[in-house]
C-alpha cells in the first residue's frame, strides 16, 4: 500500500518536473520597448438621438462608451425610449419599441433607407418619422443625409431632418 503511493508521488513529481522544463519558455536578457503612449485620451463617443418635449423635436446627445453600428443601433436606442433621466426631464417618444430592429441601407450621395421591423411606414405618427428620420441623419457617415423610411409597400419621401 506505501509502495503504490510512492510510486503515485514519484510520478506525479515526475510529470511536473517534465512539464515546468518542457514548457518552452527560454531565458533572455531584459526588453525594452518603446515609451509608453502620450497626450490626450480619445473622447467618448456621443450618441444623439431626437425625443419629443413640449410637443417639439429635441436633440438629445447621450454619452457612449463605444462606437454604434450606424445608424441601426442608435435607431435600437430610440425605439427603448427615453432613459429615466429623460423621462424625468420631460422627454417621451411616439416612437414604439415594436418598430425596432431597423434595417438600414445607406445608398450613394448621402441617402439612407430606414425601414422598421413591424410597422409600415404610413402606419408611424409624423412625429415619429421625424424622430426616425433625425435620428438616422444625425448617425449617417456622410452629411448631409437624406432618410427614407419605408414598410410594408409604403414609403415616406426621402427627407432631411426638420431640425
Amino acid at each position: 500500500m506505501r509502495t503504490g503511493l510512492s510510486r503515485r508521488v514519484l510520478a506525479a513529481g515526475l510529470v511536473s518536473l517534465v512539464a515546468a522544463a518542457g514548457c518552452g519558455v527560454q531565458p533572455s536578457d531584459v526588453i525594452i520597448g518603446d515609451a509608453p503612449p502620450s497626450g490626450a485620451a480619445a473622447p467618448p463617443t456621443a450618441i444623439t438621438v431626437y425625443l419629443v418635449k413640449n410637443d417639439r423635436l429635441r436633440a438629445v446627445t447621450r454619452p457612449g462608451d463605444r462606437p454604434l453600428s450606424f445608424p441601426a443601433d442608435t435607431l435600437a436606442l430610440l425605439a427603448a425610449g427615453p432613459t429615466a433621466q429623460e423621462r424625468a426631464d420631460g422627454f417621451t417618444t411616439e416612437v414604439p419599441p415594436e418598430a425596432g430592429p431597423f434595417s438600414v441601407t445607406v445608398e450613394p450621395a448621402g441617402h439612407v433607407v430606414v425601414t422598421p421591423s413591424t410597422r409600415p411606414a404610413g402606419g408611424l405618427s409624423p412625429r415619429a418619422v421625424e424622430q426616425i428620420v433625425c435620428t438616422a441623419a444625425a448617425a449617417a457617415p456622410a452629411r448631409p443625409a437624406r432618410v427614407t423610411v419605408a414598410g410594408a409597400g409604403k414609403d415616406v419621401d426621402p427627407r432631411d431632418c426638420p431640425q
